[in-house]
């Protein structure tokens, strides 16, 4: 396509913003119209979402757009994110949109877009789409119109191509699973009970209202809860999208993202699947992850924060698996973007294999104290030119020397400078993560207190 356009509706993860407020149906629309500008003639588009009350009406939106510009338009209802590319992945579709906000809060909503392989657009055709939101373009009439139709389905396909990829059966198991309220209701319970586990569910009653609300993978205090009372072999907790997994041990204890990683590298790495003997992992990943993949022989290699640039170094080297302390983890043996249900099926084909538990597969990364401070900024671009944010940093810099680190940034979905420390004492976590973070709420303005 090629253009000079720069982007600024997209974020680190598709277009981000309160519903009906910053993405509004006009917005969709525009949106939708020009991706199926980009689209070769007679192309389809898959679109799925997650259980936001605001989900259909920019649904209808989305697709009002796209039909108009010539494009079909394939529903697929709620469904994951890594569903919808999964399914484009393997056509008819040669792209796909979700509405979603994933962990973010309920009043949020988003849209992602996928190309014709199932990957996130580029950054440079995410910067076309922008650009050609800017005119209205052809409009047709009569049959040239797009047709807009149910794909009848498109879950259980989903979940029928993914199970192919496992030979697993969890036959004894007991898992409690918590679907966030959000789009695995349509995907996970099905895949557990088809492969023999004994499951119970919370987060799997979505209103349109409660999604990521006191459960999910940013809430894990109601799965810790659930294992201990059903005496369950584990929890698994995905986010509002199902991009995401977190687990909890059989004692209740929280296992993040780092340490699923951590049992599947060593899984995949014994089975000949771990090309490079290396995992591509963000600034946010513990050292002690770090550490552990070391002690092991396995390369760890650094990009930003954001499942994309993890996906973009692991294309660009040739690699196999990569994640985030969040949760997203991508095997590119198993699907094109992050899946949480894909995550999970490798977390317990891993402990099968291993014969270990949950606790003892995630001993083996012994974390160092780390804390993460989040500040809601008023100017967030300004993070740059924060000159006093930097000095601090510089200064913790220097006194953790090897033994620690500091990373300052600034989110890509929402007005938060966050700020992670790690260091030998979880005391001096505490101090230089809440030092740098009030220098950043002096520095770019406190937008909570606005509120």
């Amino acid at each position: 396509m090629g253009s000079s356009h720069t982007r600024s509706l997209f974020g680190t993860d598709g277009v981000r913003g309160v519903a009906n407020r910053d993405l509004t149906p006009e917005l969709a629309m525009r949106l939708g119209r020009a991706l199926a500008q980009q689209l070769p003639e007679g192309g389809e588009v898959l679109l799925g979402r997650d259980t936001r009350r605001s989900g259909p009406m920019l649904e209808a939106a989305l697709a009002a757009g796209i039909a108009s510009a010539g494009g079909d338009v394939a529903l697929g209802g709620v469904l994951p994110t890594p569903a919808v590319a999964d399914l484009v992945a393997r056509g008819p579709a040669v792209a796909g949109a979700v509405i979603s906000a994933s962990h973010n809060p309920f009043p949020d909503n988003g849209i992602k877009l996928f190309g014709p392989d199932g990957f996130k657009l580029p950054d440079q055709e995410e910067a076309d789409i922008e650009r050609a939101m800017e005119d209205a373009g052809v409009r047709p009439e009569g049959a040239a119109l797009g047709a807009v139709a149910p794909r009848e389905g498109a879950a259980l396909d989903y979940l029928d191509a993914l199970l192919e990829r496992f030979d697993l059966d969890l036959s004894g198991k007991r898992l409690c699973v918590d679907c966030a309220n959000g789009a695995t209701v349509t995907t996970a319970p099905e895949a557990f009970r088809r492969l023999g586990a004994e499951v119970t569910l919370i987060g799997e009653t979505p209103d349109g209202v409660n999604i990521n609300v006191g459960c999910g993978s940013t809430d894990l205090g109601a799965l810790s809860s659930a294992v201990r009372s059903f005496d369950a072999d584990l929890g698994l907790a995905f986010d509002g999208d199902g991009d995401r997994l977190l687990a909890v041990d059989g004692d209740g204890e929280v296992v993040d993202g780092d340490k699923i990683l951590a049992t599947v590298a060593l899984w995949a790495r014994g089975r000949g699947a771990l090309p490079g003997d290396a995992v591509v992992t963000t600034t946010m990943t513990n050292l002690g992850f770090r550490r552990a993949m070391a002690a092991e022989g396995i390369e760890v290699r650094w990009t930003d924060v954001g499942d994309r640039y993890v996906l973009q170094e692991m294309r660009d080297g040739g690699f196999l698996l990569g994640g985030e302390q969040s949760g997203h983890m991508i095997n590119l043996s198993y699907g094109p973007t992050g899946d949480g249900l894909s995550a999970a099926l490798q977390l317990l084909a891993a402990l099968g294999d291993s014969g270990q538990s949950l606790a003892q597969a995630a001993s083996r990364v012994e974390r160092l104290p780390q804390k993460l401070v989040s500040v809601r900024v008023a100017r967030k671009d300004g993070l740059a030119d924060a000159e006093a944010v930097w000095e601090l940093t510089r200064r913790c810099e220097s006194e953790l020397a090897d033994d620690g680190r500091v990373v300052v940034r600034a989110s890509g979905t929402e007005p938060l400078v966050r700020v992670m420390v790690e260091a030998p004492t979880a005391d001096q976590c505490e101090r230089w993560a809440n030092e740098i973070a009030d220098a950043a709420l002096r520095e770019l303005g406190d937008a909570s207190a606005e509120e």
